[in-house]
């Protein structure tokens, strides 16, 4: 499968798939709200003073289909991890719904949630992390029918992992099966995770930077096998990245998202060709173009991301916002079809 080059500013990579059907979605998010109260210490306890919030998500809303993947799109520290987190349970909301296949997840108790999981796994950022030294690649595998009651006897589950390991391109299994994870190296061990999730009955895939670790040479290879994998099981695929050229090559859709909430949202190909919102723009300036003779000038944000305890009034971009006008501070901005697009590419801000 041919897959195209990373896109600059104005040359976007043609995705890989397209997918999304007419059917309800699979997982809805509505307003979603997840604070992490601080502590205020001795001097803020003797005086009374209230304990600091940390907005890390403030009021997400985002859907999406079986074989369809979104990209969710941001600066370290904007709150995507903590948006997965939330979407599968690992964190309790404050406030907004999480819909997962109609049933509502939000407000659902833990007890509930458990027989879910089987249906709904993540794959962290760092593969070695995320496996026990101590199990070896069948024991990992093995590992979640266990925890879900899958497979029957030790046997059935080794066939099992077997066919997981096949699945996920690591041939013959007979040669992983018995090896420990600093035996393997890392696009192996990325498999071997996304293999453990294969043998349960597996329709949500939270992948939370699942390349960034990688080589060069072996993001490809890991990220065609979340393709091919989404294609023939129908998975609906949450990706997380800070990468926009990985986006636009493999999701159907981005949502770009500053500061715990989504500025911008739309097809893969017209986010990146036609961005809207400054903070995308910002974003695809600094990506490398495979023209050397394109000298299309960088925009370099200035400062830092706001302190998440303190959010700026009105915009949250506007005091790094190089298009900032003076309702930019006062007026708060919410997603709105940008003007001359299909109603499916919305931004949020004052300019579209």
């Amino acid at each position: 499968m041919r897959r195209a080059p990373a896109p600059g500013a104005g040359d976007a990579a043609v995705p890989m798939h397209r997918a999304g059907g007419d059917g309800a979605p699979l997982l809805q998010v509505d307003g979603l709200v997840v604070h992490y109260r601080l502590g205020r210490g001795v001097a803020g306890a003797l005086t009374g003073r209230p304990r600091p919030v940390v907005r890390a998500v403030d009021g997400v809303s985002l859907n999406l289909r079986a074989g369809e993947v979104l990209a969710l799109v941001g600066e370290s520290g904007c709150g995507k991890t903590t948006t997965a987190q939330a979407v599968l349970r690992l964190v309790d909301p404050v406030a907004g719904s999480i819909r997962f296949r109609g049933q509502e997840l939000g407000t659902m108790p833990a007890r509930e949630v458990r027989p879910l999981r089987r249906h709904m796994q993540l794959v962290y950022q760092d593969p070695y992390e995320s496996l026990d030294p101590r199990f070896r690649v069948v024991q990992a595998i093995e590992e979640p029918m266990l925890i879900h009651h899958i497979g029957g006897s030790g046997q059935e589950r080794r066939q099992r992992a077997q066919e997981a390991l096949e699945k996920v391109g690591l041939t013959p299994p007979d040669l992983y099966l018995d090896r420990y994870p600093h035996e393997l190296s890392g696009g192996q061990r990325q498999r071997v995770a996304i293999a453990a999730s294969l043998v349960l009955d597996l329709e949500l895939l939270v992948a939370d930077e699942p390349v960034s670790m990688l080589d060069v040479s072996v993001r490809a290879g890991v990220l065609s096998l979340l393709d091919q994998l989404r294609r023939d099981r129908q998975l609906g695929i949450l990706m997380i990245t800070h990468d926009l050229s990985t986006a636009a090559s493999f999701a159907d859709r981005i949502a770009v998202m500053y500061l715990g909430r989504i500025v911008e949202e739309g097809p893969a190909a017209r986010v990146v060709r036609a961005p809207r919102h400054p903070y995308t723009k910002a974003l695809l300036s600094v990506v490398p173009r495979r023209d050397p003779r394109d000298r299309t000038g960088r925009q370099v944000l200035q400062g830092e991301t706001p302190n998440p305890v303190r959010v700026p009034s009105g915009c949250r971009f506007h005091p790094r916002c190089p298009e900032a006008i003076e309702r930019c501070p006062v007026e708060d901005q919410v997603l709105h079809p940008a003007r001359g697009e299909p109603p499916d590419h919305q931004a949020a801000c004052l300019h579209v």
